[in-house]
């Protein structure tokens, strides 16, 4: 364990709130996983097979996984709950190969897709299709005393969000799988299907929650997979004019050339004076696709650097940017507090101001049908492709600001 991870252990027991025992595994057959071992390092292993150990679990043989932004996060000092051994992966799909007795919707060699987070499809927030914060999964100690309740559960992430089931594997138990898996047509490609995991619906989400409408101007601070991915989402919804701020020469381009919308570099010009004469007045509808690690000034970078805050520079830019009364939509990560916000101006603004994980299971029927009608195609955004066993030597090369997505093939 970690130094950091052990610290916020003392006092914590993993659980779950239906009382499940630890995950039971096939000591005959091993299987291949990639897991975190120290800072800035994973490793290839090899670990016993998983089992079904719940009527409503099915047991999952992947075929293609990736890796998220938030990945290198959880891999250097920026998470300080990780534990060696764990298994990293929240993006996965892969062939039914075994199925609880409880599993009504699906059959053993379906292709399916699986959400990010996990749900359960009964609780009072799944009925309400708010899968993002079910409350049944998942209670961890450490979480309840840092947030005073539950938050999200997520596969492949630190102790404080996950269940301990990561998707960088070549098998994976999968819980409530009747909610959590969106079977796939054959005729779509892993390379095709295997983002309706987590960044096409993401992207969505960040769209959906920040009212992203037929005629609307849009900003979106961050063109990563994620913000590039609202960039297409907002021309199908509409939008009159998009947007794209970033530094990356990389993604400027793609953002430029493939999706043919506006484009800002933060390091050629001073962002917010731009955009206020692009658009005098600002965005109606403002995008924040940026994680915690990007920081403009030295004064963020140092209070990250002690952990006591995540950046507010951006933030305070996009507050700026915004018209009255138009709309922030928050879907990087965010892992700390965050101090010098600008309360003043969000009230004189009448800003809404709204953030949180996509509810991947309720959008799914949206973005499998616009995958299906060629209309999202995330093929665009792949600058990488191999097979796991080569994951643990590419992991620092793919903290490079110039990747974009990885396609990871799983079974030979």
């Amino acid at each position: 364990m970690n130094p950091s991870s052990q610290l916020f252990h003392q006092g914590e027991e993993k659980l779950t709130t239906w009382n499940r025992p630890e995950s039971k595994y096939n000591e005959t057959h091993q299987q291949c996983f990639i897991t975190w071992s120290q800072q800035l390092h994973v490793q290839y292993s090899t670990k016993p097979m998983p089992m079904i150990d719940d009527p409503r679990d099915i047991l999952l043989k992947v075929t293609a996984t990736t890796i998220c932004d938030c990945n290198p996060n959880l891999c250097n000092k920026t998470m300080v709950y990780m534990d060696n051994g764990d298994i990293l992966g929240h993006e996965f799909m892969g062939v039914i190969h075994r199925v609880g007795d409880q599993v009504t919707k699906l059959y053993v060699g379906q292709r399916v897709v699986v959400a990010f987070n996990i749900a359960c499809g009964f609780c009072e927030y799944c009925q309400r299709q708010e899968y993002a914060v079910c409350d049944t999964i998942y209670s961890s100690k450490l979480q309840e005393k840092l947030h005073q309740q539950k938050k999200v559960t997520l596969f492949g992430h630190s102790c404080l969000k996950s269940a301990g089931l990561g998707g960088q594997a070549e098998y994976i138990r999968v819980p409530f799988a009747d909610i959590n898996c969106l079977p796939i047509p054959n005729d779509v490609p892993d390379d095709k299907a295997l983002y309706l995991s987590d960044i096409i619906p993401t992207a969505f989400h960040g769209c959906h929650i920040g009212n992203v409408k037929e005629g609307s101007i849009v900003a979106i601070w961050g063109l990563g997979p994620i913000g590039l991915l609202q960039a297409r989402w907002c021309q199908i919804l509409g939008a009159k004019r998009i947007i794209g701020i970033d530094y990356v020469p990389k993604r400027l381009k793609i953002a430029h050339q493939s999706l043919q919308i506006e484009t800002i570099n933060v390091k050629e010009c001073d962002t917010m004076k731009t955009l206020l004469e692009m658009v005098p007045g600002g965005a109606d509808c403002s995008l924040q696709a940026v994680d915690f690690n990007y920081s403009k000034s030295l004064l963020y970078k140092d209070e990250r650097s002690l952990q006591s805050t995540a950046d507010v520079d951006i933030l305070t830019e996009i507050i700026a940017c915004t018209r009255k009364c138009g709309t922030i939509s928050i879907i990087g990560d965010y892992n700390n507090v965050i101090n010098h916000i600008p309360i003043r101006l969000i009230m004189e603004k009448n800003l809404r101001i709204i953030g949180g994980q996509s509810h991947t299971q309720k959008y799914w029927p949206t973005c499998l049908h616009k995958v299906l009608s060629g209309e999202i195609d995330p093929t665009f955004i792949i600058t990488h492709s191999f097979n796991i066993n080569h994951l643990s030597n590419y992991y620092e090369q793919l903290i490079d600001e110039e990747t974009l997505k990885c396609f990871i093939q799983v079974q030979n």
